[in-house]
């Protein structure tokens, strides 16, 4: 992707690893730019990789801007059978310009290069209606707040307060930055569970909060679901 010049972000299982949130992937999940010229760049990439779709939606701009992931299986001797899924699109994230500039550049030891979508942006995406999801978010926050609460910014605590799902960590930050996580409870009520004597009603707030949001992700992909089930249907005819 990088050596045909795709503008694209490393997201999913394998973001997760370089955040320091272990997963087990078999694919390489990626947000792509829609725009004419990148999906050209995309195209030529993926012909590199020997790669064909393998499920609906097809490869196209269409597609791509109205949400759907479209799924490539690589034919390359060194990348056979990996998978690449490519979105342009998630629910609940702000548009690709936006995730560019503030997405995460990390250098390997051997001068490769990687663009990741941001944390705060893949905690995000995470949000969905997937189970696996919702503890691999729960490690991504916990183990970025572990790194860096040493040193807390008011960035930091600000995505913490919001984003945090493990409740005595809350409850720690709440009490330290006491001020903010008033304002905040305005944008998300239970913070005022985050204190002592209240972590059974802070666990009660976090199980309706997630239930809210798989809901909120289920209901945007059914329109998304019923346009695969015609395109499989116009498929299985031919």
């Amino acid at each position: 992707m990088a050596a045909c010049q795709v503008r694209a972000l490393l997201m999913g299982g394998q973001a997760c690893v370089f955040y320091g949130a272990a997963e087990f992937s078999r694919d390489t999940d990626l947000l792509v730019l829609a725009g004419a010229e990148n999906l050209q760049h995309l195209d030529t990439a993926l012909k590199e990789l020997q790669a064909e779709c393998i499920a609906v939606p097809p490869f196209a701009a269409e597609y791509l801007e109205r949400g759907h992931a479209i799924h490539f299986r690589c034919h390359h001797p060194d990348a056979a059978e990996m998978r690449v899924d490519v979105m342009s699109k998630l629910r609940g994230v702000d548009p690709f310009p936006a995730l560019w500039e503030r997405r995460t550049t990390l250098t390997d030891t051997d001068g490769a290069i990687y663009e990741l979508l941001s944390l705060p942006d893949l905690v995000l995406a995470k949000k969905t209606q997937r189970s696996k999801d919702w503890p691999m978010l729960q490690r991504l926050v916990e183990a970025h707040y572990l790194q860096h609460r040493a040193a807390p910014t008011s960035e930091r605590q600000r995505f913490w307060l919001m984003e945090l799902r493990t409740p005595e960590l809350l409850c720690e930050i709440a009490q330290s930055a006491s001020g903010l996580a008033r304002d905040l409870a305005r944008g998300r009520p239970l913070l005022r569970f985050a204190r002592p004597g209240k972590l059974h009603a802070l666990e009660e707030a976090l199980a309706v909060e997630e239930r809210a949001e798989r809901e909120r992700d289920r209901i945007h992909w059914q329109p998304l679901k019923a346009e695969l089930e015609r395109l499989r249907g116009a498929a299985r005819s031919h």
